[in-house]
């Protein structure tokens, strides 16, 4: 019946039948919005949305946001041929959030009510939507240690007294958001929690939580759910792979039975359709560039109806006779968890009379995995083409994996990540085509700031690096990431001391390249300047190159044909 959007910081609705539009909000601007999701919201809690219908379109629920209380600091935009000063509202790690309410109009009458969502006055607001009639809200502690969910009726008061209503979730080190509440009915929902050590599956009926996953694996996304089953992606045998699976959730037993709807061995991205009769999977792997299919889930039938081949006419022919595919392999951590890695050799590495060099390209951060049994970034082959073996591996603190092995990054980064990338690098040597001597790191945003690291912290390891838009001071960027991790500079100032780059780099003794958009909001450029400064007063040498007007991705078509042949030949002359 409606439509709704955001102009000018303010909502509106659209009666599709009057063609009469209302004004929801009138006081947008000066640092104030309606309906948009804050920088917060959007950059580190994945909620992009801001304003929600009820099934029925007879309430409006939006949030406001208030960024005053917000230190307005200056940020600089350097363009080749401009300076430009920014003024933002920019929540650095360790102070003010915006302030944000959430609010819910009725549309017949326009009365607007305020929910009181908080437990306390700096709670983040992670998660809204609808269970038919109420506002099922999820808020989340500034430290990120607790996790509630709270039912609210449309006329603003609580929905039910009812003491296991809603849930809490808490942690000794940090809570991930996830998008896995799934109404059943007004008694019954799903939800996902790591309570017992991994991203299990739950169902709640009248308050009372029944696990129906456990084990090793992770329910990583709810596709789908009726009375009688669900449907979820994840993993339970590896988590380089990624399967659609189906559970019975009347068995009495329902732990034993998660049936795995997809058999082959890759990584399959799944779409169910609402009335969870059939599904889109797109699959990949290894070997196999990209394939589109729909399933049946009611007679298991499977058809492909796209597939991206490799013919004579696609762009990618003329270099297939010299694609490495990548191989996977796993190693020991000093604690005895899993690193699992992905190497690709060089195209000519097949000339058993030499030896290669080998680049350790690196993320490193959480809540991110690169291994997987996937088509790989054919940056690895860009690589294999110019005569480097690649290896990239998972460290501790990496994502879509148990809890105990993303913990250890608590309260201090750049540790046993770098420990486990030296762990990989150990392993690179004792193969027989690699030149150990000729080991490289090359990373971007979170990699930029491990390949800092690696070099400082493992100087005879690592010969030279490539870093792009590194964090070089976690105090310079944002709460809510920052936090989650390392609490508060004033809370946890030794962590923080030790997670930046400064106090290691009286260590750097290989070649290093650094590469910084200067126009940067994510990564600011002044994380690069301050190791350039750094290294200046150390009197040790570096190569830099910078982008003027680029971004944090750097990902316009000339920048980046100019960095990759830079780093090309930085690589071609160190290693």
């Amino acid at each position: 019946t409606y439509i709704s959007y955001v102009r000018d910081d303010n909502l509106y609705h659209y009666e599709i039948a009057t063609q009469v539009e209302t004004a929801v909000t009138s006081d947008g601007g000066g640092g104030i919005s309606n309906g948009l999701a804050d920088f917060i919201a959007q950059e580190e809690m994945h909620r992009f949305d801001a304003h929600w219908w009820s099934p029925d379109e007879a309430f409006l629920a939006y949030t406001r946001v208030d960024e005053n209380p917000i230190e307005v600091t200056q940020r600089f935009e350097i363009e080749a041929d401009s300076f430009n000063v920014i003024d933002q509202h920019y929540p650095y790690a360790g102070a003010s959030n915006a302030h944000i309410e959430l609010l819910v109009q009725e549309l017949v009458s326009g009365n607007v009510q305020r929910l009181d969502y908080r437990s306390a006055d700096d709670d983040y607001l992670a998660r809204v939507s609808w269970d038919g009639e109420r506002v099922a809200v999820q808020t989340q502690s500034r430290n990120q240690q607790e996790l509630r969910l709270r039912f609210y009726s449309a006329g603003g008061g609580k929905a039910s007294d009812h003491p296991g209503a809603g849930l809490i979730e808490r942690s000794d080190t940090w809570i991930d958001l996830h998008d896995n509440f799934k109404p059943l009915d007004a008694q019954r929902y799903l939800w996902t929690s790591e309570r017992d050590g991994s991203s299990h599956l739950y169902l709640y009926s009248n308050g009372i939580a029944r696990q129906l996953t456990a084990g090793t694996g992770r329910v990583n996304r709810i596709l789908h759910a009726t009375d009688a089953r669900v449907l979820f992606s994840g993993w339970f045998n590896s988590p380089v792979e990624q399967h659609l699976y189906a559970l019975d959730i009347t068995a009495t037993d329902p732990t034993s039975n998660p049936t795995a709807i997809t058999t082959e061995a890759g990584w399959h991205d799944v779409v169910v359709a609402p009335d969870g009769s059939r599904f889109i999977d797109r699959y990949t792997a290894l070997d196999t560039p990209g394939e589109v299919r729909i399933g049946s889930l009611v007679n298991e039938s499977l058809k492909n109806i796209a597939k991206e081949t490799i013919t004579r006419d696609h762009p990618y022919f003329p270099y297939l006779n010299e694609h490495r595919p990548p191989s996977l392999g796993r190693l020991r951590a000093e604690d005895g968890q899993w690193l699992h890695y992905r190497l690709t050799q060089p195209a000519s590495g097949d000339d058993h009379r030499r030896k290669y060099p080998v680049i350790v390209y690196v993320y490193g951060g959480p809540g991110v995995q690169r291994v997987r049994n996937e088509w790989a970034p054919l940056l690895l082959q860009l690589l294999a083409h110019n005569g480097y073996g690649v290896l990239e591996l998972d460290n501790r603190g990496s994502g879509n994996r148990e809890r105990h092995f993303q913990a250890p990054i608590f309260r201090k980064l750049g540790a046993v990540e770098v420990t486990d990338q030296v762990t990989g690098a150990e392993f690179l040597k004792t193969l027989d085509w690699v030149d150990a001597d000729r080991i490289g790191v090359f990373g971007h945003s979170y990699g930029g700031y491990m390949t800092v690291m690696c070099l400082a912290k493992a100087p005879g390891i690592f010969k030279a690096g490539v870093a792009v838009a590194p964090v070089s001071d976690w105090s310079l960027y944002d709460t809510h990431y920052t936090e989650r991790y390392l609490g508060t500079p004033a809370a946890n100032a030794q962590g923080y001391e030790l997670s930046s780059v400064f106090p290691y780099l009286d260590g750097l003794t290989g070649k290093l390249l650094l590469m910084h958009g200067m126009a940067d909001d994510n990564v600011l450029f002044t994380h690069s300047t301050r190791i350039y400064r750094a290294l200046q007063a150390r009197n040790i040498a570096f190569q830099m190159m910078t982008y003027p007007g680029s971004k944090h991705a750097l990902q316009e078509r000339d920048v980046s044909i100019h960095r990759f042949s830079l780093i090309l030949e930085f690589f071609g002359n160190q290693l």
